[in-house]
């Protein structure tokens, strides 16, 4: 089915985020599609997912007719696993590459990526970022470093085997920070030194994420600040894109609902409670009505054990609305489901109150990865 994307945006929404209960499964990626084209019809020019911010930027020189085949941008354009098998983001950018054909620059829809370079457990070398600055601006200055020490698991699991706050990361910091002064003081309005700037701060990031892992936390906390560093990112990311894109259009965003909605998140991981302030959070008290959030919600998917929900609860009232999947803005009330499996986030209370719409599937697409 279909639905009129423009009941369920205000004229002031300038980013609107649609999530998704769980990673598992295609629908909600198919869905962001359909509505993604409606959106290109009422004004929104770009579009941010939830992977890679520095490899986001292959992908949109793609989709603005750049050279390169798709299998090769979709394997080094996206992280997290969302490139390769994932037929709806493959099928997004070779639309997107389409349209912009023969459009001028005003025109064009912009891809972007606004995750960190990070999953929670592992994170690689800071020294391919630093050295992209590091060339832009011409200065000779030796970044070498093991990339094996830093990306290893180890080095984010155990604060015995972190290079976070060594003798080289003090340096290389120090390196970073100086080439982000230079860089300021060159700034000019163009691609390369925006460019330049995206990889330092990525860079920078990482460090910083390096370093919160030789810090001798318990593991609770450990998480938490790492979940929160994260999303941290990712927040100045999607108000970094809204600036670029601001004297264009608006933008569309889609990611795990517990990365986009207005209240803080929280999980199971490595037998702990894990709670932290989302990127949706974080940008709703800047962006103000000028935010809005749809949440995905997932009534079944048999492919990796989620059964039909018990009436009573929230997924199991919507369940009964709609026939395939559809938007409503009238939240149901009732208990959360509690057959759920660990990577499906069932709708709660507390969601509800962070979003403005639901957007719910009734049986979802299995992931081929």
């Amino acid at each position: 089915m279909s639905q009129d994307i423009r009941e369920f945006i205000s004229p002031f929404t300038e980013l609107l985020a649609f999530g998704e209960p769980t990673h598992l499964e295609h629908a909600h990626t198919w869905i962001r599609n359909e509505l993604f084209e409606q959106l290109a019809g009422l004004g929104y020019r770009s579009i941010a997912l939830e992977s890679c911010r520095v490899r986001g930027m292959l992908v949109n020189d793609y989709v603005h007719g750049g050279p390169g085949d798709l299998d090769t941008v979709m394997k080094e354009g996206f992280s997290h696993g969302f490139g390769e098998n994932w037929p709806a983001n493959r099928e997004l950018v070779a639309w997107m590459r389409e349209y912009n054909a023969g459009k001028g620059e005003a025109e064009r829809l912009s891809f972007y990526g606004f995750d960190f370079q990070t999953e929670t457990t592992s994170a690689p070398s800071p020294r391919p970022y630093l050295e992209h600055a590091r060339d832009y601006l011409g200065v000779e200055v030796d970044l070498s470093t093991d990339d094996e020490k830093w990306s290893r698991d180890e080095a984010v699991l155990d604060l015995t085997q972190s290079p976070g706050k060594s003798e080289e990361a003090i340096r290389l910091r120090e390196i970073g920070t100086e080439l982000l002064r230079q860089l300021h003081r060159r700034r000019t309005v163009d691609d390369a030194w925006s460019r330049a700037e995206t990889q330092l701060t990525a860079g920078l990031s990482l460090l910083q994420y390096h370093r919160e892992c030789a810090e001798p936390n318990p593991l609770g906390v450990r998480l938490n600040r790492l979940c929160q560093m994260r999303d941290g990112v990712m927040a100045r990311n999607l108000l970094e894109i809204r600036r670029a894109e601001a004297g264009r259009g608006r933008t569309f965003v889609h990611a795990h609902n517990a990365h986009l909605q207005r209240t803080n998140s929280s999980m199971e991981m490595a037998g702990e409670r894990i709670e932290w302030f989302s990127a949706g959070a974080l940008v709703a008290p800047v962006l103000g009505d000028q935010y809005t959030v749809i949440a995905g919600t997932l009534g079944r998917n048999d492919s990796f054990g989620l059964g039909e929900p018990d009436k009573a609860t929230l997924e199991g009232q919507l369940q009964s609305r709609f026939t395939t999947w559809g938007m409503t803005k009238d939240k149901p009330q009732g208990p959360a489901r509690q057959d759920a499996m660990w990577h499906y986030f069932p709708l709660d209370q507390h969601l509800l109150a962070g979003v403005d719409a639901l957007l719910h599937v009734r049986v979802g697409r299995p992931v081929t990865r």
